[in-house]
């Protein structure tokens, strides 16, 4: 392990990297608490792998993450380092975590993050990690889930129903731009429990057209209101872009534009973040416990399950055929 193959872990470290999420509170108790109850000392990282690189870390305790599992964004705070992209900023990495006498790293984090300590480990063999995903998009792969996607898509789908109110009160046509510049898995969640009219997400070829005439064959069918949910990675460039296009085809009508941006971020988990996160941060020190090293945690129809990091960057999880022929059926 960090010493020797033998040698039991004493001492481990929690951090956070990358965009926040909901859940990364929750995750990080489950971390301590485990690490308290199985007799480890354990510290903080504060600011993500920039705070990696300056020694910056926090002895934490049972106080420490009291009546926290509730609160949006994280207590250990994060960051994007570009010096630990370099070699020597992996260096400096790699002297602090010697110093301050740590074994082992859980780190929550995106698939960037994954590809940093992905690096880090082909120099530094004698530090285990354990990654933990949450990205709001949904797309990591090796894991059906990731902490903050279920709270953002709550978010995203309260807002597009108080949007529905004003439109049907108005009769008019409105973009709703979420989240998912490579992922259209918030557009499609939220725009299906919505009932959004067209969902626009990046892994479909815009098809213009086919939006022209579910638009023109809602207002044929006398609705009050129509819901385009657009991804702002999809092929049309967003909802402005897309709404200058709906503007050209029906140019009597209101069409109104609204981007819920870092709203999506932000908020008090769910419970069913809350309760991912925790087996996340549960099973990561087990799995140290257990000599495993250099994976990702994650759940598969499910049940817990790991990914060698290595592998974790080579793709990204994609919505299936399926999901989206059942799109086309409900919102065409």
């Amino acid at each position: 392990m960090s010493k020797s193959e033998t040698q039991k872990i004493q001492k481990i470290a929690v951090m956070t990297s990358g965009g926040d999420v909901p859940g990364l509170n929750a995750c990080i108790r489950a971390v301590v608490r485990t690490a308290i109850f199985n007799q480890l000392k354990i510290v903080g990282i504060q600011h993500g792998f920039e705070g990696l690189i300056a020694g910056d870390f926090v002895p934490l305790h049972a106080q420490s993450v009291s009546n926290i599992i509730q609160l949006g964004g994280t207590m250990l705070k994060s960051s994007r380092s570009e010096l630990f992209r370099t070699k020597e900023g992996r260096l400096l990495a790699y002297e602090k975590i010697k110093k301050e006498n740590i074994d082992a790293i859980v780190l929550i984090g995106g698939d960037g993050s994954f590809a940093g300590v992905n690096a880090f480990i082909q120099e530094y063999a004698d530090i285990p990690f354990i990654g933990i995903p949450k990205t709001i998009d949904n797309d990591i792969a090796g894991t059906d889930v990731c902490i903050g996607y279920d709270t953002a898509l709550n978010t995203a789908m309260e807002a597009i129903d108080k949007i529905r109110d004003t439109a049907e009160s108005h009769e008019r046509i409105f973009l709703v731009e979420v989240m998912g510049r490579d992922s259209g898995y918030i557009a499609y969640g939220a725009g299906l429990a919505s009932g959004a009219e067209s969902i626009l997400i990046p892994e479909t070829k815009a098809d213009i057209e086919n939006l022209e005439n579910i638009l023109k064959k809602g207002w044929n069918r006398k609705k009050a209101s129509l819901i385009i949910v657009v991804a702002e990675g999809d092929e049309n460039g967003g909802a402005y872009k897309t709404a200058e296009m709906v503007k050209k085809y029906m140019p009597t009508h209101y069409v109104g534009i609204c981007i819920l941006g870092h709203i999506q971020r932000g908020g008090s988990p769910s419970a069913a973040d809350r309760i991912l996160a925790s087996r996340f941060g549960y099973t990561s020190v087990i799995a140290l416990l257990e000599g495993k090293k250099n994976i990702m945690v994650g759940i598969q129809k499910n049940e817990l399950c790991f990914t060698p990091f290595e592998e974790v960057k080579k793709q990204h999880l994609q919505i299936n055929q399926s999901t989206l022929n059942m799109l086309n059926a409900l919102t065409s």
